[in-house]
Formats: C-alpha cells, structure tokens, sequence
C-alpha cells in the first residue's frame, strides 16, 4: 500500500510541471483562450494533453512546496503565457484592422458585446470570425501544440527561457500587433481616404452644401463594398501574417 502510494506522488509530482506551462498556454491561446470555452472544458483539454506528453518531459526532482518551485512555477507559466501571446499578437491585430475601418466609415458607434473582448465594433468582431477561422483552417492549433511539445526539449522545466530570445523577440514581435492591421485593411484605408478627400473638394466648391448630411451615410455603404471587395486580399494577408506568427513563436523560443 505504501508503495502504490509513493508511485502516486511521483506520477501526480511528474504531471503536475508540464500541465502549468499547458495551462498557461490554454489561458492566452487564440481559441483556447476564448472566454466562450468554460474553465472545465479548458482544464480536460490540458489534463488531455498533458498525459499525451508527461511521459516524455524529463521533470526535475523539485519539492513544489519550496520557494525554488515558485520560481521554477513561475517560468513555467512565463513559457506558456509568451507563447499564447505571441499568436495573441495577430488576433490583436485583426481586431484593430476592424477597428481602423470602422471608424474611416463612420460605423465606430456600432458596436457588439463580445464575451472574449467586452465592448467591440460590430466589423472588428466580424473580421476576428475570419481570422479565427483563418487560425483552425491553417492548422494553427496543430502547430501551437506541436511547439509546445517540442519547448520541452529547447526550454526544460524551470530554466532556459532566459537563455534565449524568447523576451525581446516577443517585445519586437508585438509591434506587428499595429503593422499588421494596416497591413491588413491598407485597400480599405486608401479607398476612405479618397472618398474624404472628394468629399473635401465638394464642401470647397459648394459651401452650402451640408457634407455631414452627404458624407456619412455615402461612407458607410461605400466602405461595405470595399471590404466584400477586398476580402481575398484580406484572407491572403491575414494568412501571411499568422505563418510570420508561427515562424517567429519558434524562432524566437528555439533561438
């Protein structure tokens, strides 16, 4: 009896630090992340995952109830949390993208509760739809747990993240956050931009003209059609940025 309970601690002891760094994981990731998926499905899903690969983690011989496994809990959590971020980076970018446009065409008022982002632009949200689906339809969720596993192998538990370029690159990576969304609406951008400029040159050549009474509800359809326009650049754009997204989470993890 006692021996079955020393096996049990040991197993309990070597599940325990490969299912902080998924859960960390789990918490930041696009779509696990998303407040739409309850915290005992998010737990099965790390319990899950965690047996698939506890077997393979080589687990150092740590007390968890010392103040060297806070530290070591800590970077667990650094680790998973960084890598959640750094695909978190291009959601981010594609609800400014909606943001951007929305308010260029006069819709910034319109907006959505969303459960994951709180108060949102109705297009943002739509946008995010796409780029979510964008994520599953690439095998997104594939890579992030085929990276996972391999972090163990480049970052063992407890140490490692420090050595690598995990922080700055992250750091610099974040800045795509504001180039990828005008990135991703840049046509949309130049079309507003030209319909506000004619409008510019209507209101000087007939100052009697009421241009609010012109100019806004001739935004909003116009902006609409430039968006179905554009939506294939869109998606294409959209995919180049998530690849850059899963290049960069591991070169800058494995570096």
């Amino acid at each position: 009896m006692n021996l079955a309970m020393i096996q049990l601690v040991e197993m309990v002891h070597q599940f325990m630090w490969p299912f902080i760094r998924v859960s960390a994981l789990l918490i930041t990731a696009p779509i696990f992340g998303a407040a739409a998926l309850n915290v005992r499905m998010r737990v099965a899903i790390g319990a899950a995952l965690t047996i698939l690969i506890f077997q393979t983690v080589e687990v150092p011989d740590i007390d968890p109830f010392t103040f060297p496994a806070v530290a070591k809990i800590a970077h667990e959590i650094a680790v998973g949390g960084l890598m959640g971020l750094t695909l978190q980076v291009v959601a981010a970018a594609v609800v400014l993208s909606g943001q951007v446009v929305s308010g260029g065409m006069g819709l910034g008022m319109a907006n959505m509760i969303d459960p994951n982002l709180g108060n949102v632009p109705t297009l943002a949200n739509f946008l995010l739809v796409i780029g979510l689906l964008a994520f599953l339809s690439l095998g997104g969720h594939l890579v992030l747990i085929s990276v996972l596993v391999d972090s163990y192998r480049f970052i063992p538990i407890g140490e490692g993240l420090f050595a690598t370029n995990a922080i700055s690159g992250f750091i610099t990576w974040s800045s795509q956050m504001f180039i990828g969304a005008v990135a991703l609406v840049l046509p949309v951008l130049l079309g507003l931009l030209m319909v506000n400029v004619c409008l510019g040159v209507i209101s000087k050549a007939s100052p009697s003209l009421n241009i609010f009474a012109v100019g806004f509800p001739a935004l909003i359809p116009i902006g609409l059609v430039l968006v179905t326009l554009t939506l294939s650049f869109y998606y294409s754009r959209l995919e180049t940025l998530w690849y850059d997204g899963f290049r960069y989470l591991q070169s800058s993890l494995f570096a």
